[in-house]
């Protein structure tokens, strides 16, 4: 495929970026063609390639996430860029980042299990609020008495907190605590949040106060 071609789809992949508002796949990104002009996955990855290349040194980049690519502003400009929006950046209490933390990192785990390890009871809002986001959803029931359902968290939680898989959260080995673990996941989400606040203003947040 010739050099002009390829600037066209890159265009092309650019726009629909642009508009989507959402991380898109390879996949999704090739049926924006007619069957005859659709490139070819391998076209779709050197176009991709390009794309990253060209926004370096401008205010956004191409990132990829787990549901698939998305254009973004750098973190390096979320600062600036919040100003343009009255709605602050939402915060999330200690007990939430927790919850969400043991989720994340002893998935699947049953509500019981987490409160358990954190010595208190997990309140039923938490719960709500992470189903809510899409961060975290039901996996299954656990096989005891009750059978309790088990919680897992969810490609939109990977898609909002910049991550492609699991293995990209920081190694338990490097944080000591819990607490720890929720001022990492709250430091990674802070600049998302801002980059979120123009399509999905944030709600007042009913976990302030909540354990």
């Amino acid at each position: 495929m010739n050099e002009e071609n390829l600037l066209k789809i890159q265009a092309i992949t650019e726009a629909a970026l642009l508009a989507a508002g959402k991380p898109m796949s390879l996949e999704q990104l090739r049926d924006l063609f007619d069957e005859e002009e659709r490139p070819a996955r391998q076209v779709m990855e050197h176009v991709m390639v390009m794309l990253e290349s060209a926004c370096e040194g401008r205010g956004f980049e191409l990132k990829k996430v787990a549901s698939g690519y998305r254009l973004q502003v750098r973190e390096a400009y979320a600062h600036w860029v919040s100003r343009l929006f009255e709605e602050k950046p939402q915060r999330y209490s200690r007990a939430l980042l927790e919850t969400l933390a043991l989720i994340a990192y002893r998935q699947p785990i049953t509500r019981s299990e987490i409160e358990d390890i954190r010595g208190v009871t997990v309140s039923s809002n938490i719960i709500r609020t992470l189903q809510e986001r899409e961060w975290v959803r039901i996996v299954g029931h656990k096989d005891v008495p009750g059978r309790p359902a088990m919680y897992a968290t969810t490609k939109q939680f990977l898609d909002y907190f910049n991550l492609q898989g699991l293995d990209q959260l920081p190694p338990l080995s490097e944080i000591r605590d819990l607490e720890e673990i929720g001022r990492e996941i709250e430091k990674n989400m802070q600049a998302e949040i801002e980059f979120e606040a123009e399509s999905s203003p944030a709600d007042p947040d009913p976990e302030q106060t909540l354990h």
